[in-house]
């Protein structure tokens, strides 16, 4: 019996994460199979696409577009089932009204704007949204907390959706990384999963029942109230410039719903009992380049830098201050979850970020295959021609883990109709 395919396009595909999540969740007993019929790779500050050039290399089959998102017609782009990808965090404010039909815009450049455009002129809109970005969304930005959240979440209310977030800490469900991400889920009105969620108790949806929910197990903290609900009111430029307006903290917390303007939002906490990865785990056991190896006489200058700190400075126009920081582990610890990776894990140069570990050899850091493996990618998957290990560090900064990827993934097949 053949599955039924799910269409998808994916946005801001990076080197493919979410498509990776998604072809191993094919690989499941689902009556469903996902198919990326359109992928949009595009970095503006550089000449050279080299994500892009990853991508098409890895999946030279693909309909992949390595324009600027901004720049492609609607009509373009293919009618899908499910749109993916994990947009950049900006500023989501809006930026005006207009008279004509074109309605309310956001700042120039800004992504977000780019997804809602798409939603919002596609005759058939997609049914399901599955997207990925840092968990700072939350609570930014720090004048109005929460509210390019809300910009988000109202922006998709008007277009129909019914929304599900989750943050989700890797390391917390057994993966090599310790990387928090939120992921969410947008439900058109004409899909079965909204109507569901219209029905079902909420606690429990988002606990266990539900997509998020049965891939990552949670609890709600123990209170009298754990979900508390809040209507999101007014227009898009009311939320842009009155939400939250003072507020010392976001009232959105790590788990919640949209549906039908009203927010359920409450705080949970993962539950886990499985096997745990650790950074021992996935270093690799053939000796690394001599390269990534810790020369004696630039130890001083690694140690100063992961070191704790309280020391007058001075700025360039010479004003002096105190300054204060903690130390960090040093070399990194190998039996447990790695720290989050950073994009600026590559290169030779000392720095306070960049993960450094033990071995019989001495101090060295990871390489591009231990980087991959901590965000579970295939070994060598950014090895392309031309591709400079500092920028294959890069990818791996700004990548999801593909894992929760695909036991999302997993999850919406088996509730997809």
């Amino acid at each position: 019996m053949s599955k039924s395919t799910i269409r998808v396009v994916e946005l801001f595909a990076g080197v493919g994460g979410f498509r990776l999540g998604l072809e191993q969740a094919n690989n499941s007993e689902s009556q469903c199979a996902f198919e990326v019929v359109w992928s949009n790779q595009w970095e503006p500050s550089t000449k050279v696409q080299h994500a892009s050039k990853v991508y098409a290399t890895r999946w030279p089959d693909a309909v992949h577009s390595n324009r600027n998102i901004a720049e492609v017609a609607t009509e373009s782009i293919p009618d899908h089932d499910l749109l993916v990808g994990g947009f950049p965090c900006q500023d989501y404010s809006v930026a005006t009204t207009l008279s004509n039909s074109k309605g309310l815009i956001g700042k120039k450049g800004v992504l977000w704007w780019s997804i809602q455009r798409i939603l919002s002129q596609k005759e058939h809109p997609p049914k399901y949204l599955f997207l990925e970005n840092v968990d700072r969304l939350l609570k930014s930005p720090s004048a109005q907390r929460g509210r390019d959240f809300a910009v988000m979440l109202k922006s998709l209310d008007e277009l129909g959706y019914a929304v599900e977030w989750r943050v989700i800490n890797a390391a917390d469900y057994g993966m090599p990384q310790r990387r928090r991400r939120v992921f969410f889920l947008g439900y058109h009105r004409s899909s079965p999963l909204y109507r569901t969620l219209k029905e079902v108790d909420k606690i429990n949806w988002l606990s266990s029942n539900g997509v998020i929910g049965g891939a990552f197990p949670a609890v709600f903290e123990m209170s009298k109230d754990p979900l508390v609900s809040f209507a999101l009111t007014g227009d898009l430029v009311e939320v842009s410039e009155q939400f939250n307006r003072g507020g010392k903290h976001s009232p959105f917390e790590n788990t919640g719903i949209m549906l039908g303007g009203t927010i359920y939002t409450g705080k949970t906490k993962a539950q886990y009992s499985g096997p745990r990865c650790t950074l021992k785990d996935i270093l690799q056991t053939e000796p690394a380049a001599p390269s990534y190896f810790i020369a004696p006489e630039a130890m001083d200058k690694w140690t100063y830098l992961k070191g704790a700190k309280n020391e007058l400075r001075k700025t360039k126009e010479g004003f002096e201050y105190h300054y204060n920081e903690g130390g960090m582990v040093f070399p990194d610890a190998l039996d447990s979850p790695s720290r989050t990776i950073i994009t600026g894990e590559g290169g030779k140069s000392a720095s306070r970020f960049k993960h450094v570990i033990p071995t019989s050899e001495g101090l060295r850091r990871l390489t591009p295959i231990e980087l991959e493996r901590l965000n579970m990618f295939p070994d060598n998957h950014t090895q392309v021609e031309g591709i400079s290990d500092g920028k294959r560090a890069f990818f791996m900064g700004n990548a999801l883990v593909v894992g929760i990827v695909k036991k999302i993934a997993e999850q919406l097949m088996n509730q997809w109709e």
